[in-house]
């Protein structure tokens, strides 16, 4: 995987887009945007440069076979598991002509669609292979299967955490924080082996 290896050497997928963006010379543009789709390319996932995305969101599997419509706007510190679909509805006869925006907060399971001119609220957690193709509330969840919309009373936590060694860790803000809530770190050591 070469294209990888110089998008890591180049500080990662949200750094190269962050000096796509920024550069103002339009052979490094050129060139920088050529290694960023090539990279896409690599790992089956289409997030192009034009996304409106609001922060570096967790990809807790990597970008694997990740579908982002050119239209869509994402929110800051969302969770974007593999093989999710962020994708326009270009049909002019439909109800749902357009493209998704995804609050901020939000947790995307594996293998989840949002499709068309959606609205995603905040902290909404969206199931694997949930299919979306309505407006979803603030502090919703949404099952796989039918459009199943409950509302939660409080907004909850929608971080992905992840036990290293002794310590809990969470995605926010574009880095890993160290949980030092003791709660939580009795829960993963009850449940999880760390690594």
């Amino acid at each position: 995987m070469l294209y990888n290896s110089i998008v890591s050497a180049l500080g990662g997928f949200w750094k190269l887009r962050v000096k796509i963006h920024g550069t103002k010379i339009k052979f490094l543009r050129k060139m920088l945007l050529h290694i960023y789709n090539a990279d896409m390319k690599e790992h089956g996932s289409f997030i192009p440069v034009n996304c409106r995305i609001e922060s570096m969101p967790c990809f807790p599997h990597g970008y694997y076979g990740i579908f982002i419509s050119q239209h869509s706007t994402i929110g800051k510190d969302c969770v974007i598991f593999h093989h999710v679909t962020v994708g326009s509805n270009s049909l002019p006869d439909s109800k749902g002509f357009g493209a998704p925006k995804i609050g901020d907060n939000c947790f995307i399971g594996a293998g989840a669609k949002i499709i068309g001119n959606v609205t995603i609220g905040n902290n909404v957690r969206i199931g694997a292979n949930a299919v979306v193709h309505a407006d979803i509330p603030d502090n919703s969840t949404v099952i796989s299967g039918t459009q199943d919309i409950r509302i939660r009373s409080c907004a909850g936590l929608n971080r992905f955490y992840y036990m290293k060694g002794s310590r809990v860790l969470y995605f926010e803000g574009g880095e890993w924080v160290v949980d030092n809530d003791p709660d939580v770190e009795t829960l993963f050591r009850k449940h999880f082996r760390g690594k």
